[in-house]
């Protein structure tokens, strides 16, 4: 309670997140649970069915506790499965925002993509304990996800200025009285940046 009395003078606390911070772990954890569990409850199947290839049961009661004792397990490997490989991807999909947020706020956003995808490689190969070779092959493969993704965003940004142009030519097409010309520039404008007509 405050001491003031005065509860009208308060302000809600108000907390923004850039999307980009929980979008992209949040997506890694979800394809992380369903190959995860995939793979998992694959595997247990498997190793179930090795385990008791050997004793195979005779009657009806027999065949039912398999079953029951084989699903029970398939679930428990595919639970194990989903955790340890969402928890792996999620914590690259982290990485990979820590790393680019960092050269963002290091004044290094012509190269963050890139940097991102140096890192994450690099991490994903030390999470996964994987042979230095395919450590060296997944750091080339994030940094050439992160060099298509920086020519992603300079598109984008080249196709904004290119929109921005545009208008200010409707503007000036306008304030002219040029109807026809106008509509040719608006038409134009709203085929770059993606807008249905006004």
């Amino acid at each position: 309670m405050s001491s003031t009395g005065n509860d009208d003078d308060l302000q809600p606390i108000r907390i923004t997140i850039p999307e980009r911070y929980y979008l992209l772990p949040g997506a890694a954890l979800i394809v992380g649970t369903t190959i995860g569990l995939y793979r998992g409850s694959r595997t247990a199947s498997l190793r179930f069915l090795a385990e008791n290839a050997h004793r195979t049961p005779k009657t009806v009661r027999g065949w039912y506790l398999y079953n029951k004792t084989k699903n029970y397990r398939v679930l428990l490997g595919g639970l194990k499965g989903a955790g340890a490989d969402a928890t792996k991807l999620g914590l690259t999909a982290a990485g990979w925002v820590i790393v680019e947020e960092g050269c963002t706020h290091l004044g290094l956003d012509d190269v963050r993509e890139v940097a991102a995808g140096l890192g994450t490689g690099t991490l994903f190969g030390a999470v996964y304990g994987l042979p230095w070779k395919a450590i060296r092959r997944t750091t080339g493969l994030g940094v050439l996800i992160g060099g298509t993704l920086r020519a992603l965003r300079w598109s984008k940004e080249y196709l904004r200025e290119q929109a921005a142009v545009r208008a200010h030519e409707l503007e000036l097409a306008a304030a002219d009285g040029r109807a026809a010309a106008a509509e040719g520039v608006r038409e134009a404008v709203d085929a770059v940046g993606g807008r249905g007509a006004p």
